[in-house]
């Protein structure tokens, strides 16, 4: 359902309803809902146009391409929409305002145009923005008022992304932003009358972008010949091989990505002269629902081939030292960290565990995620229906595999991963010998918010990261990366 809220006077009005769960709806000029689409509760993609009052199913041919309307042209007569070809990644399509005759408009066959910048009312995008790589604008329409004004603050803040984030009812002021790899977010103010632009703040002033390290996306191709995306963090000021290495994988894992923009945990780790390796493997977002689709059920497998991979490829490029790696990795990342050393024990020296995922029949059973229908059609789906599956990819029953000492880190009100999956896995650790650190804070959830506990937890996984695989490379070069 979708309603329009008038908070003033504390009334709502309903404009969108329909009986399938998880769909978004698209307006008209009117306020009326004309299209609703997304993954039901069977994770099922479906897509619906409104005719003559009444939701009409569009044709397979149109579904089956994740057809996503998000906006209309001025004149009302097209519609701007994402589309997926054969399940691939999505391209910006405009077709007629009934679906039919649709024009592919940008699309690329590695990544997605999923992120558009907008004109004021009446609101139309006049760029897209590449998924993944160092983001840039694709031009719709160049010759626009907003599109040269795009281009105007783009050249004045070199090396850093531009993001329109709003316009004022009179198209007059805009709120913008400015972010990069080594900036976090800062955001302006433009007066588009005198071209004034004003200094708002700072998304975290303390934070200074010329000591932060250089993220730089590069591809690869996975063992089994898949082109992937990763990013290396390399840390300002030191020489750029046989550097010590922490692989920090990205949790999730579905749906979500490492960017090229600022990463603290990725930042931290490099200011201390460690190389930090990101890899979007499979099921991760910006290439479209295939991709996304192929690490269905392959989180002890193909995924974990995919990070060691990543981890092949640095050290055959010579910016890894062989000897001295390390896995780190929060939620779905802290799973892996984990798989990676039962996987390839003899390619780490230490894994990090952070609110990871360990035992995957209790997450299916237990988490906050499993309490409902959807949730527990999205674990059968993505895990794998049997217990007996399940069992086989999960770290606490692999414990006789790891060979290097483990540091596990866990909030004890997490209900995403039941805090009893961690306390099993240290109890499974302990009880075969192996050599494992613990850490679990009282009122923390699934990630740590207190500052002295981030900062206890920080001070102590650098201490571990030094006592296994040295410290971080010294500074040789105080100039480098500061472009």
């Amino acid at each position: 359902m979708l309603y329009n809220i008038d908070s003033l006077h504390n009334t709502r009005h309903l404009i969108g309803d329909i009986h399938q769960g998880g769909m978004s709806f698209l307006l008209d000029k009117d306020g009326q809902t004309t299209y609703a689409y997304g993954s039901n509760t069977e994770f099922e993609f479906k897509a619906y146009r409104k005719v003559d009052g009444r939701w009409e199913s569009l044709p397979d041919a149109i579904t089956g391409s994740y057809f996503r309307p998000f906006a209309y042209t001025p004149d009302q007569k097209k519609l701007y929409a994402l589309s997926s070809h054969k399940r691939g990644p999505y391209q910006l399509i405009v077709a007629n305002a009934d679906a039919s005759d649709p024009q592919t408009l940008m699309s690329d066959p590695f990544f997605s145009f999923d992120d558009m910048e907008w004109t004021p009312y009446p609101y139309q995008p006049f760029a897209a923005v590449n998924a993944t790589g160092i983001p840039q604008p694709h031009y719709i329409n160049d010759t626009l008022p907003s599109a040269k004004l795009y281009k105007a603050l783009s050249n004045a803040f070199k090396g850093q992304f531009v993001d329109f984030i709003n316009f004022s009812q009179d198209g007059m002021q805009l709120l913008f932003s400015t972010r990069s790899d080594r900036n976090p977010g800062t955001y302006y103010l433009i007066d588009r009358r005198t071209n004034k632009v004003r200094k708002l703040f700072d998304a975290a002033a303390w934070i200074h972008p010329e000591q932060m390290s250089e993220r730089r996306p590069f591809r690869f191709k996975a063992s089994d010949g898949t082109e992937l995306e990763g990013i290396l963090t390399l840390p300002k000021g030191r020489a750029q091989s046989n550097l010590p290495m922490v692989l920090v994988p990205h949790g999730g894992p579905y749906n979500v990505q490492d960017s090229w923009f600022f990463d603290s945990d990725a930042q931290m780790l490099a200011s201390r002269g460690y190389l930090v390796l990101q890899v979007n493997f499979r099921g991760s977002d910006g290439r479209g629902p295939r991709f996304v689709q192929s690490g269905y059920r392959q989180w002890g497998t193909r995924i974990q081939q995919d990070l060691t991979d990543g981890v092949k490829w640095a050290i055959a490029q010579h910016f890894a030292d062989p000897q001295r790696i390390c896995v780190y990795g929060g939620s779905f990342g802290g799973y892996s960290a984990l798989m990676q050393v039962i996987r390839e024990p003899k390619l780490y020296k230490c894994a990090v565990g952070y609110d990871g995922v360990y035992d995957l029949n209790m997450q299916a059973e237990k988490s906050d995620t499993a309490q409902f229908q959807g949730g527990r059609n999205y674990f059968a789906m993505v895990l794998g229906k049997t217990k007996e599956i399940r069992a086989s990819n999960s770290p606490v029953n692999l414990v006789d595999k790891i060979e290097v000492p483990v540091f596990l880190i866990h909030g004890k009100d997490d209900k995403r991963v039941p805090y009893a999956e961690a306390t099993d896995m240290r109890d499974a650790l302990e009880k075969a010998g192996k050599k494992v650190e613990w850490m679990a804070k009282s009122g923390e959830g699934h990630g740590f918010y207190d500052e002295n506990n981030n900062l206890e937890m920080f001070t102590k996984l650098l201490a571990f990261l030094k006592q296994n695989i040295g410290p971080g490379a010294p500074v040789v070069n105080t100039t480098q990366n500061t472009q």
